[in-house]
């Protein structure tokens, strides 16, 4: 009788463990070996997520496009100087700087590859968003987005046949053309009903405009977040890639600005370059990078476009304080040397006034 409650208690102990071990969902339990259904969560999530996301984008660049003077977007079209100089910065600069990182930090052949489609990529549309709060040129940065992204159907090939040939074949990565075609239409459809907006309607627009730019820092930010989400799991990879992608945007940044100054435009198109060259557009990396490699290859740099991300959010964000720093400063100071102007102005005109017995002119009023 002991024996048996014994065994009794040896079989309910060893039930119990294998309750333990073996999740309650799983379909089939033998012991510790366990089938367990697919999670589809994150694959749930990213499609919500994708959809809420593209919904919101649609809504930023169709009030980025009610900042759009259709007469001065058309002049950036007939007199494309500013848009040849992103051109040169887009797919002459980047890809170089991608080509000369990946050789002075010696990564693995897979990692170059994606670093190098990186600056393959034709520019995104957070651009434009930041180079409203930089008070850039709105125009010039919706015309670089929409023709950086058209050409990138045929430079993106022509790049990446140029610099990958020192690591692999470029007949090996997976050009997403349906991805770019849609980026393009989700981008000029809103931006056109925009423009048309501020046509017909330019107090609405104003309104659109200021509603559109808040929203549009609001998805920068969940784009962040719902990458950090989604590939939580990712992120263990070479810190050579983490070096480069803090050093890749702040480049592209800085030699965007220099050759658009070089080139001789303005400091406002200067900055609206600069954003154009740095920020660029991310989620097409991804998809290629995903069409283009298998899981073991992705586990060595998927996370790279994520970093790059990051980095290219921090460093604007950092390039948007320090102008609203300065232009509180300037206006400031400007302030003060108009009041200074406006006292000596008065000193000087009831000066005038007692010699000439009060009498003063309509000049000087």
């Amino acid at each position: 009788m002991q024996a048996y409650l014994l065994s009794q208690q040896f079989n309910t102990r060893s039930l119990a463990e294998n309750s333990t071990a073996c999740p309650a969902n799983a379909t089939i339990c033998n012991g510790t070996s366990c089938v367990l259904p697919e999670d589809n969560f994150n694959e749930t999530l990213s499609v919500v997520l994708s959809t809420v996301l593209t919904i919101m984008l649609a809504l930023v660049m169709f009030s980025m496009g009610c900042n759009v003077d259709i007469k001065k977007f058309w002049g950036h079209i007939k007199r494309p100087w500013g848009i040849f100089v992103g051109f040169l910065c887009q797919f002459g600069i980047m890809p170089l700087t991608a080509f000369l990182l990946s050789l002075v930090f010696n990564v693995l052949p897979i990692q170059a590859v994606v670093v190098l489609i990186m600056g393959c990529c034709p520019g995104g549309t957070a651009s434009n968003v930041i180079a409203y709060w930089v008070d850039g040129d709105m125009d010039l940065s919706i015309s670089m987005t929409t023709c950086s992204t058209l050409l990138a159907m045929g430079m993106m090939p022509l790049c990446l046949f140029i610099y990958t040939k020192t690591w692999t074949d470029s007949n090996a990565i997976v050009l997403p053309y349906d991805s770019i075609g849609i980026s393009l239409v989700a981008l000029v459809i809103p931006v056109s009903f925009g423009i048309y907006v501020n046509h017909r309607w330019p107090s609405k627009a104003k309104v659109i405009l200021k509603v559109g730019s808040i929203v549009g820092a609001i998805l920068i930010v969940l784009i962040a977040v719902v990458g950090g989400i989604l590939y939580k799991g990712s992120w263990t990879i070479s810190p050579k890639l983490w070096i480069i992608g803090t050093i890749f945007p702040a480049a592209g940044y800085s030699l965007g600005f220099f050759l658009a100054r070089v080139a001789g435009l303005s400091w406002h198109r200067c900055r609206t370059v600069s954003l154009e060259t740095g920020m660029q557009n991310t989620q097409l990396c991804s998809t290629i990078v995903q069409l283009s490699f298998t899981p073991e290859q992705l586990e060595l740099m998927f996370t790279f476009p994520l970093i790059y991300s990051i980095f290219q959010l921090l460093f604007a964000l950092l390039i948007l304080g320090g102008y609203r720093l300065y232009r509180r400063h300037r206006v400031k100071t400007k302030t003060d040397v108009e009041k200074t102007v406006e006292k000596e102005d008065s000193k000087s005109t009831s000066s005038h006034a007692k010699i000439n017995g009060g009498f003063v002119s309509n000049e000087t009023k």
